[in-house]
């Protein structure tokens, strides 16, 4: 029990359906709950503006861990949000279309309630191209939506690439491409939408057969990683299309990599990020609703969400957070 309790807000994709075994959001609203936090949710469609102020119908939750019995949610109340919440948590999974850029920019409206990552830096960061302010610690990457220059991309890369949308998830739209793949032009024409949408072509990795590192952030500092191992059969890594959780200890390219973000994740207000790394190379900084806490809990038997509510606790009374030591 923490010497005072607050009242947190997370904003989500609907309670009723996530995976208890698996979602980050989860495990921070118990162990919040547990903290003796009030904890309410918030469906994005139910934000709204009134007077100049955001407001939303909030409702109390209680939750457990019990697969379809998890969350049991009391009337909504009609509230303004900076009445009502010291900390609201924007964890609405991507994508980043109309509907999240609106409701964020509801968020942003906020004046006292603190609001995690900052509104106005995620309506500016898109994942994949926020990565590009840190273009020396990657891979070379191309964002186009002309297929004459993609191609022209592959080429000179040597004949192979991977391509991936702007505004996908969970590895969705993802492919390895090769120049001598009769369906090159045909994935190319699909996925550019005929030429109307920009799409990211980077360099292939092949190290990614060894795993995709998903390295946690807490205002910058690391508190946790887990290596994301494709199947024999995919290119994606992604756990959910089958990629298996082993244990990841950083490296002198990760410390080096996390040394360089972590001034400009300070600066835009991104305090709870995940960062992917394949072979020593930055790939991605998510930055909306970054996963793993749950399976660098089960391989290291730790509880990684008691850290991040240590930082939040930390922040909202002004004080320096406890951080962790982590070796090569």
């Amino acid at each position: 029990m923490t010497q005072r309790a607050r009242s947190m807000a997370f904003v989500m994709d609907p309670l009723e359906s996530i995976d208890i075994d698996a979602d980050t959001t989860f495990v921070l609203m118990l162990e919040a709950q547990q903290r003796g936090h009030a904890i309410f949710y918030i469906d994005p469609a139910d934000l709204g503006v009134e007077a100049g102020r955001a407001v939303a119908n909030a409702f109390p939750v209680k939750l457990q861990r019990e697969q379809g019995r998890h969350a049991e949610t009391g009337p909504p109340r009609f509230v303004a949000l900076d009445d009502e919440f010291d900390v609201i948590f924007q964890r609405k999974d991507p994508p980043v279309d109309s509907d999240y850029i609106t409701s964020t920019q509801i968020l942003a409206l906020c004046q006292r309630c603190r609001v995690l990552n900052r509104p106005q830096s995620l309506l500016s960061a898109n994942e994949k191209l926020y990565t590009l302010h840190f273009q020396e610690l990657m891979a070379e990457t191309l964002v186009a939506r002309k297929i004459p220059q993609l191609l022209d991309f592959m080429d000179k890369l040597g004949g192979e690439m991977i391509l991936k949308p702007l505004d996908g998830k969970g590895g969705e739209g993802i492919f390895h491409l090769r120049r001598d793949d009769r369906n090159l032009n045909s994935i190319l024409e699909q996925s550019t939408g005929f030429e109307t949408r920009w799409l990211m072509a980077q360099r292939y990795l092949p190290d990614v057969r060894r795993g995709d590192k998903r390295i946690l952030l807490l205002d910058g500092d690391p508190i946790g990683a887990v290596l994301r191992v494709p199947p024999d059969h995919e290119v994606r890594s992604n756990l959910h299309v089958g990629g298996r959780p082993a244990r990841a200890e950083l490296d002198q390219a990760d410390l080096r990599i996390i040394d360089t973000l972590r001034p400009a994740l300070r600066r835009d207000g991104f305090f709870f990020v995940g960062i992917d790394v394949i072979g020593g190379f930055l790939t991605e900084v998510n930055v909306t609703s970054p996963t793993g806490v749950q399976e660098i809990n089960r391989l290291e038997g730790r509880r990684v969400e008691v850290e991040i509510l240590d930082g939040v606790e930390a922040l909202l009374d002004g004080k320096s957070r406890k951080t962790r030591n982590f070796t090569t």
